[in-house]
């Protein structure tokens, strides 16, 4: 099976000075495993960025360390710059392989989900990733969901609607909930404030007060009749 290749040297520089080879486009690395002692490597900072753009998580590499055999690695760790994310280091692991790797794989929603289409609900990714084991040529750089069958928003995916490749084996316990879809937030109409309870219930008295007083406007004018009438 081809594989991407990586070239690769010998590394001396180390500390302080590997700052000097970043700006002189060379990238620090170092590459490692159960058959080989750790040794310090440099890698050419525009190859590996160009390479890192056309493979995936748990990639397996044909690296060529100073002209010699090519030798199978995988990506185990990559050291980034908080702000510019700029590849600053690379942990490369050499693999045997005849032997099984457990890793974990990123997960890629496929498909329309109709209670996010029609029911406007709001997808949820409970898992980004999930564990699997399997030969290093037969890991799979990401694993799809169909999301086809949340229909509603009782249904739930698990890790076991996951279809495995050939070779592959599901590590994550097969219950985990992996996707669903939230119900939309109905917005409620806010609750008065104290300030506004307390002027409400301060109208009533005043209208009241309106009230008796115009009732007893009416009474006086009704007794100045009464006694218009009594003196005629």
């Amino acid at each position: 099976m081809s594989r991407p290749k990586l070239s690769a040297k010998p590394r001396q520089a180390q500390g302080r000075d590997a700052k000097k080879l970043r700006r002189e486009g060379i990238l620090p690395a170092v590459v490692y495993g159960k058959t080989r002692e750790s040794e310090a490597i440099q890698l050419d900072a525009h190859e590996f960025e160009l390479l890192r753009r056309r493979v995936g998580r748990n990639a397996l590499l044909d690296l060529q360390l100073d002209g010699g055999r090519p030798q199978p690695v995988m990506l185990h760790g990559i050291q980034e710059h908080p702000v510019t994310r700029r590849t600053l280091h690379v942990d490369l692991l050499a693999v045997n392989m005849t032997e099984e790797r457990t890793v974990d794989v990123p997960l890629v929603m496929t498909g329309t989900s109709e209670a996010v289409e029609r029911l406007g609900g709001v997808l949820l990714h409970l898992r980004d990733s999930v564990q699997v084991r399997a030969l290093p040529d037969d890991l799979p750089p990401n694993l799809e969901l169909d999301i086809t069958p949340l229909e509603t928003f009782e249904v739930v995916l698990h890790a076991s609607d996951l279809v495995m490749p050939a070779g592959v084996t599901l590590v994550t316990d097969g219950h985990e909930a992996i996707a669903r879809v939230q119900p939309p937030r109905i917005e409620e109409a806010p609750e008065p404030t104290a300030e506004e309870e307390a002027e409400e219930g301060a109208e009533a008295p005043e209208g009241e007060a309106a009230t008796e007083a115009g009732e007893g406007a009416e009474a006086s004018v009704g007794e100045a009749r009464e006694g218009s009438g009594e003196d005629s």
